[in-house]
């Protein structure tokens, strides 16, 4: 393998974890498409200054979909022996995940815990099981179970029993192949996302019982997103690089820290480059104590400010407003980023649509066409408050929202593959409204807002 220069590690604190998650490689083959993809991906790997102790791989490791068991083995011999020959599984533990190259039926499932035995036999039909590692729980689902009717779809009565006999834990993860929440605009139950009732009974699950984040793959991207204040954390770029779009997604591995700081990640391509990177939870002041928000005071932030690669900005908006009952269902602005030369506002935020949509819109080029994201409905005729946050190091998952200062995060919908990082932070706004168009028609709209940097040196140290 290609000798690199060392490439730096996030390391826990005493008592934590430090480990690697990746998949999708599609593998197996030599001398076929994937396979330089995901040495060059493997060499990064070797070059990190630390290894990790352990390592998930988020399944579809080798191409397969064939009905030739005899080639199939040959590709997981591939795959271990020569492709992996630089891992000592011995010192580093490997774990799997099912996926749709992987396991797709009777025969490919009989190959899978053949080639698996080595893994806890402690879960259905030896296809998931789960890991406990001190204070740390690992549980890795199969999103292909035949039972449950195939891909896109989980046990989740398993699951909940899991993590009900561990309780204890103090932190929960959860590795799987498919994705619950659409990444990038991938919409559709079963082939793209785990099909969406089942999904809902998956989230609610992790959501009872305190889960820290769920890994997942099948996506060829990075995503990282939060529902109802748990992570979904989309990494798959092993190896499938001909399907990525070139501008937006790279491969890369990530590469974790957890312990009593939180969980911090760093995505690395395949030179070793530190693309994306996250410490999660954060610690915020209480909305109490933030500033009034009024046009002339966002103008202390640099113009480029959410386009640093060192250092991610989380912006917060505590949003108070009574919206009147009939309104004709057309936008009203709660406030804008205006753009020079008469362009679209960079950034829009206000209500939309029959159901009163908390909604964002991005247009940071001229003359395109503004990328939307839409949260919760809001009623009329009332008071409410509801915290609308952009965190620039979260692509399309930083646009999020809350209730208040003790309600979770989560990420608005959105079809877009980038976020907040593309956007020059404005020096003119605009609150109740835009361009003398699409006026707030409510009462008693009042904004505080909230501004807090977070470097990269920081981020090394654990401090969020």
């Amino acid at each position: 393998m290609l000798k690199r220069n060392p490439i730096p590690v996030l390391k826990p604190q005493a008592g934590g974890q430090q480990f690697l998650v990746y998949g999708d490689s599609c593998s197996g083959i030599a001398g076929a498409l994937h396979e330089k993809n995901f040495q060059q991906v493997n060499e990064s790997i070797c070059a990190l200054e630390t290894a990790p102790q352990f390592i998930c791989f988020l399944g579809d490791e080798i191409m397969g979909l064939t009905t030739d068991q005899a080639e199939l083995r040959w590709q997981w011999w591939y795959f271990f022996e020569r492709e992996l020959a630089w891992l000592d599984r011995a010192t580093i533990p490997l774990y799997h995940s099912t996926g749709n190259h992987t396991v797709y039926d009777g025969a490919s499932e009989d190959v899978f815990r053949e080639v698996m035995s080595h893994l806890p036999q402690n879960g259905p039909r030896g296809l998931s099981y789960f890991v406990r590692r001190g204070d740390l729980l690992m549980i890795f689902v199969n999103t292909m179970d035949q039972r449950c009717g195939g891909e896109g779809t989980v046990e989740t009565k398993w699951l909940e029993n899991v993590l009900r006999q561990h309780c204890d834990a103090k932190y929960k993860l959860v590795f799987g192949h498919h994705p619950v929440w659409a990444v990038n605009g991938y919409f559709g139950d079963y082939q793209r996302l785990i099909e969406r009732e089942t999904g809902r009974r998956f989230w609610d699950v992790l959501q009872r019982h305190n889960a820290l984040a769920y890994f997942c793959s099948h996506i060829l991207a990075f995503d990282v997103q939060v529902q109802a204040g748990i992570l979904q954390i989309c990494t798959a770029g092993a190896g499938t690089a001909h399907r990525m779009p070139p501008d937006e997604e790279y491969l890369h591995f990530l590469q974790a820290a957890l312990d009593e700081t939180g969980l911090r990640y760093q995505v690395v391509d395949c030179n070793g480059q530190a693309r994306e990177w996250l410490s999660w939870n954060w610690k915020l002041p209480p909305s109490t104590s933030w500033a009034t928000f009024e046009p002339a005071s966002p103008q202390a932030l640099p113009t480029d400010c959410l386009q640093l690669q060192d250092k991610a900005h989380l912006v917060i908006w505590d949003i108070s407003l009574c919206l009147p009952p009939n309104d004709g269902n057309l936008p009203q602005t709660i406030f804008c980023a205006t753009a020079d030369g008469g362009a679209l506002p960079n950034l829009w935020l206000g209500i939309s649509g029959v159901d009163r949509r908390i909604t964002v819109l991005l247009s940071p080029d001229a003359n395109r066409s503004p990328h939307r994201w839409q949260g919760p409905a809001l009623p009329a005729d009332r008071q409410v408050s509801i915290q609308v946050g952009i965190h620039s190091g979260m692509g399309p998952g930083g646009l999020l929202w809350r209730w208040g200062d003790d309600h979770p995060w989560s990420s608005m919908a959105a079809a877009s593959a980038w976020g907040a990082e593309r956007l020059p932070w404005s020096r003119d706004w605009q609150v109740g409204e835009c361009a003398g168009q699409h006026k707030f028609r409510g009462r008693d709209l009042r904004l505080e807002w909230h501004h807090q940097a977070f470097t990269f040196a920081d981020y090394y140290s654990g401090h969020n």
